[in-house]
């Protein structure tokens, strides 16, 4: 990948739960504690990976593609590495939780070059 110079203030986690809509019809993200200046492909990943189809209409141009296929593997790593993290200790729904690693380690592995 090559040097970035630019960054944009990435929410980290971005969905619909993190947008409201005040009294004059402005949208106004809420939960900020994960705000950073990073790379916008963080953000784009994560929408894609959180909308799935629905991620189609905040489709950016220009985005850089090593980028987002290096972040694909972080996130779906640490989506793993978090469910795992959490089943060492009493978590109530341990299946549900089973399920999530289990989905995101199977992604990872499908990024893996053969």
């Amino acid at each position: 990948m090559a040097p970035r110079t630019e960054y944009a203030v990435v929410h980290g986690e971005l969905g619909p739960d993190h947008v409201l809509v005040d009294a004059d019809g402005n949208p106004v993200l809420i939960d900020i504690e994960g705000l950073m200046y990073f790379d916008v492909e963080w953000e784009h990943v994560f929408l894609r990976i959180r909308l799935h189809d629905g991620y189609g209409p905040l489709q950016a141009d220009g985005l850089d593609e090593d980028r987002l296929a290096l972040y694909m593997l972080a996130q779906r790593l640490s989506l793993t590495a978090g469910p795992l993290r959490l089943l060492d200790g009493d978590f109530p729904d341990r299946a549900f939780m089973a399920d999530i690693a289990e989905h995101n380690l199977q992604h990872a592995l499908e990024l893996a070059p053969a």
